[in-house]
């Protein structure tokens, strides 16, 4: 299904681009090297001089997503090992369906993925062992919206 005309602005210094058509025909999917894990900290818990990627609060403590290698030096628990994909798409914060339309691929794949928005990036934690699966999915619907736009 293709979307609305685009309507690019600029965030920042950067245009954005706010179509869903043709963000989903720009992902640009590119693997972050290294291997990542979600953790658990307390609030009081020091991390040592490590900066976490990702992190969120909650109820129960910081969820904090470190290099697999971090986590190992600090005697972390972690359960999930992911590779982490970063979609090299500018897009806007308030553009509906992305997340959808990526985790809809995924999910049909038989592969889990956790989102994370950045202002300026979307980034994909997937399985480590299902990276190059979730590689191919996104660069053919990529692909598949490219040549959806040219028809």
């Amino acid at each position: 299904m293709l979307h609305k005309a685009s309507n690019k602005r600029h965030n920042g210094g950067v245009i954005v681009e706010p179509n869903l058509s043709n963000l989903l025909s720009k992902l640009s999917p590119e693997r972050v090297p290294g291997s990542f894990v979600f953790v658990s900290v307390g609030f009081s818990e020091s991390l040592k001089g490590v900066a976490p990627l990702a992190s969120v609060m909650e109820a129960e403590g910081l969820s904090v997503v470190l290099r697999r290698e971090d986590a190992d030096r600090l005697g972390l628990h972690y359960s999930f090992v992911a590779a982490w994909i970063t979609l090299h798409v500018y897009s806007a914060l308030e553009t509906v369906g992305l997340t959808g339309a990526v985790a809809a691929t995924l999910t049909e794949a038989g592969i889990s993925c956790n989102m994370i928005a950045g202002y300026h990036h979307d980034h994909i934690l997937v399985p480590e062992n299902r990276l190059i699966d979730a590689l191919t999915e996104l660069k053919e619907l990529s692909e598949s919206y490219a040549m959806l736009l040219r028809s």
